[in-house]
């Protein structure tokens, strides 16, 4: 290295490219293990018309398992997951690849750990876990297309 006018200074930025294309391939390494896993089972599932929906939804309207689903999602999942399910930066959509109710549920309870994410488990949180079908009825629905993006209004039952 040298000094004075010109010199040519070593600032890190190898050390810190290196060390980004790391967190990424990491991360990305995730996104391709999770989604995987997600979509092996979601997708025979949409595909044969056997899986069960949870949800109801009329004139764009839900029912009340449905709409607590929302409410629980937003509550606490939206933070990582994205509005209405969508995906960010710290979680998959769960919209464009919703796994099957089991999986779902053994996941949200236990958790799951990837390359460079961790996700804890829920088991024991009273404000998800007695939810669990409520807020899979409402992904299932937004996964399924029927229902838009935003708060739903309630049906009238």
């Amino acid at each position: 290295m040298r000094s004075g006018k010109g010199a040519i200074r070593s600032t890190g930025n190898a050390r810190h490219s290196a060390a980004a294309a790391s967190h990424w391939h990491r991360l990305l390494a995730f996104w391709i293990l999770i989604g995987g896993v997600a979509c092996g089972t979601s997708a025979a599932a949409h595909d044969d018309g056997r899986a069960t929906r949870l949800y109801r939804v009329i004139d764009g309207k839900v029912d009340a398992r449905t709409y607590n689903g929302f409410r629980r999602f937003h509550a606490g999942c939206s933070h990582c997951h994205g509005q209405d399910g969508m995906g960010s930066t710290f979680g998959p959509s769960l919209v464009e690849r919703l796994p099957d109710a089991e999986r779902f549920q053994r996941v949200v309870r236990h958790g799951a750990t990837g390359a460079s994410s961790v996700m804890k488990g829920y088991a024991d949180d009273p404000n998800f876990a007695p939810y669990l079908d409520d807020i899979y009825a409402y992904l299932q629905a937004r996964a399924d297309g029927v229902l838009g993006r935003g708060r739903p209004d309630r049906l009238d039952e």
